[in-house]
């Protein structure tokens, strides 16, 4: 399959979601946020207490669910945020110690480009869902 084509069913392949070439187009902007609503918050829950990039990566949907995030950093937020609740990565995340490395590169990657429209308020957000995780 060509980088560019559409798998047989017509539907969108998981590459399409994490292809940055591909984020701002509005069918996988779509994907990506149906992927991230419902997928994000069970997968933190079930892996938060393992990975130590939790809060930047909740920071991360903050800002991509606030209505004052500019569109094309929101396409690219989702498209990390996709590729974290993607079941398969370039790594997969049931391989202990390794798991979430990747996933972990894709954020910080995130973070250092759109890392402006982090704002603090996303932050405080993110902290206040981690400390109700950790209570359950």
């Amino acid at each position: 399959m060509t980088a560019n084509a559409k798998p047989a069913s017509g539907t969108m392949s998981p590459e399409d979601a994490i292809d940055p070439s591909k984020a701002l187009l509005p069918a996988v902007q779509r994907v990506n946020e149906v992927r991230v609503k419902t997928g994000f918050w069970p997968k933190v829950g079930r892996v938060a207490a393992r990975i130590p990039f939790a809060n930047q990566m909740i920071s991360v949907y903050f800002a991509a669910r606030d209505p004052e995030t500019p569109l094309a950093a929101k396409g690219v937020m989702m498209g990390a945020l996709a590729y974290f609740v993607l079941p398969m990565d370039a790594i997969p995340d049931i391989l202990a110690g390794i798991g979430f490395t990747d996933d972990a590169a894709v954020i910080t990657a995130v973070i250092a480009t759109m890392g402006a429209n982090i704002r603090k308020r996303h932050r405080e957000a993110a902290e206040r869902a981690l400390d109700r995780l950790r209570d359950q």
